[in-house]
C-alpha cells in the first residue's frame, strides 16, 4: 500500500469513527476498533467513565458510558482540525459537557490520536481537559 493510500484509509476509517461516535453507534464502533488497543486516557479515579481498555469491545462502549453519566442535550463537541499522516491521524477540537450526578458542567480543548492498521483502529490516545471533568465529577 502507497503512502497516499494509506493515508486515505487513515482519514476513511476516522471519519467513519467519528460518525459512529457521533451518533453513539456502538456496533459500529467495535467494528472498527482492532481486536486489541493501545488505549491512553489519562487516569481519572473520579470519573466513572474513564478507565483502563484495551478490547474493542470496551473501547467501543466509552462513548455509551459517557451518555449515561452525562446530560445529553448539554453535550458538545466541535472538531478543528485532522491530520493524517500514514496509518495515524491526529483530530483536534472542543468537548463539553455536564456530568448528570452533580450538575457540574466541564469544558476544554482535546486532542485525539488514532492510528489505524488493516482498515482499524490500534491506537487510541485522548488529551484532554481531565482536570475540569474531575471537578464535575466531584460532589
Amino acid at each position: 500500500m502507497s503512502v497516499g493510500t494509506e493515508a486515505g484509509t487513515t482519514r476513511a476509517v476516522v471519519a467513519e469513527f467519528l460518525a459512529a461516535r457521533l451518533a453513539g453507534d456502538t456496533g459500529r464502533l467495535v467494528e472498527l476498533f482492532a481486536d486489541e488497543v493501545d488505549w491512553v486516557l489519562a487516569e481519572n479515579p473520579g470519573v466513572p467513565w474513564i478507565r483502563p481498555r484495551s478490547t474493542a469491545a470496551e473501547c467501543a462502549a466509552q462513548g455509551a458510558e459517557l451518555a449515561e453519566h452525562t446530560v445529553p442535550e448539554a453535550a458538545r463537541a466541535s472538531v478543528d482540525a485532522v491530520v493524517v499522516e500514514g496509518p495515524d491521524a491526529v483530530v483536534t477540537g472542543y468537548l463539553a459537557g455536564t456530568v448528570r450526578a452533580t450538575g457540574k458542567s466541564f469544558e476544554g480543548p482535546f486532542a485525539l490520536r488514532l492510528t489505524v492498521e488493516n482498515g482499524r483502529i490500534v491506537r487510541h490516545h485522548l488529551y484532554e481537559n481531565s482536570l475540569s471533568i474531575a471537578r464535575a465529577c466531584a460532589p
